[in-house]
């Protein structure tokens, strides 16, 4: 292992441990640091979800522009052919 991995495994450990101190010692009730935590991640999956879907668009409007311009270059070159072969 490498010292840059050795690095970023302790700041992992760092972050686990001081998340669990964080709970453990925080003034709320379990039930309400459970209630905390578990909106938290629902709010995370939601924004998540919502940059998967922009993104997903964002690709299918890519994928739009291609097709086209691989159809307006297609045409072109058929019309081409079409001229060379009525010129033959």
């Amino acid at each position: 292992m490498n010292d840059n991995s050795k690095v970023v495994v302790a700041l992992l450990a760092g972050l686990a441990a001081g998340a669990a101190l964080g709970i453990l010692f925080a003034p709320d009730k379990g039930d309400e640091t459970r209630d905390k935590l578990s909106q938290s991640l629902k709010d995370l999956g939601d924004s998540i979800k919502d940059k998967a879907a922009d993104e997903i668009n964002n690709l299918a409007s890519l994928k739009d522009k291609v097709v086209d311009s691989i159809k307006t270059k297609l045409r072109s070159v058929e019309e081409e052919y079409s001229d060379d072969v009525e010129h033959a």
